[in-house]
């Protein structure tokens, strides 16, 4: 087994299940699950509160942080996708901090651009796409409700809240997002294969991408398990939970 530090990607489109398939990864290989979402709303909040770092490296990274924080504000408050040059400049910082961890990456690289400025600090073991049916997409999304403020995600069907329409950890109010209501679910699914397909294109033509396909994730699980273990030791021996 490799002694090197695993670099790995997953890829999908909203509603695939990345999130579930990225925590049984972090929990089986003790990979640090980078999530762009997640670093993204940590920044705004950063830029909400505009504390005091307590050394000059903890005040110039919450400066960093505020600064990111507030130019992706403006655009997820306007309904934009972030741009390239705002999410590049977050994820490069926080993989600045991770440079001995193992890692997987999810929802960065979504472009091109992206893509290449990651190419630029590192060379990728593993990237996984998972192609799930457009059926299946539309009535996941449609089920889904989400905590704003953490990032939390809830299914109806396969993760239900404890209480209908609250948040476990809070107890705040949960929400169905407008770009998960059905009659954007379509527009959204394009959206991401347009941009996706010359990603998938460059790691498949490198040789490092993986597919998997199927309707339920807990059927996709073990070929992932498998394919993780041929490159690092899992830390549990359980395949699934």
């Amino acid at each position: 087994m490799a002694s090197k530090l695993l670099r790995a990607v997953i890829l999908g489109p909203p509603g695939s299940g990345k999130g579930t398939v990225c925590q049984r990864i972090a929990q089986n290989f003790g990979l640090q699950h980078l999530s762009s979402g997640h670093f993204l709303r940590e920044n705004i909040k950063a830029n909400t509160e505009r504390g005091q770092g307590g050394t000059k490296r903890g005040r110039e990274a919450l400066m960093l942080a505020s600064e990111v924080g507030g130019m992706a504000k403006q655009y997820i408050e306007k309904g934009l996708l972030v741009p390239d040059h705002v999410i590049t400049r977050l994820m490069m910082s926080e993989l600045e901090n991770r440079r001995d961890q193992h890692w997987l990456l999810d929802g960065f690289p979504r472009t091109l651009v992206q893509a290449e400025a990651l190419d630029r600090i590192c060379d990728l073991d593993l990237v996984i796409t998972l192609n799930i049916p457009f059926e299946t997409l539309k009535d996941r999304l449609s089920r889904r409700w989400i905590h704003p403020p953490s990032g939390r995600v809830y299914n109806l069907d396969f993760n239900p809240p404890n209480v209908h329409g609250v948040d476990d950890v809070t107890g705040e109010p949960l929400v169905q997002q407008e770009d998960d209501k059905p009659e954007a679910v379509a527009a959204r699914l394009r959206q991401y294969k347009d941009v996706a397909k010359p990603v998938i294109e460059l790691y498949k033509s490198r040789g490092v991408l993986h597919q998997f396909s199927g309707t339920e994730t807990n059927k996709i699980w073990p070929y992932v398990y498998t394919l993780f273990s041929n490159k690092i030791t899992p830390i549990e021996s359980k395949e699934a939970y």
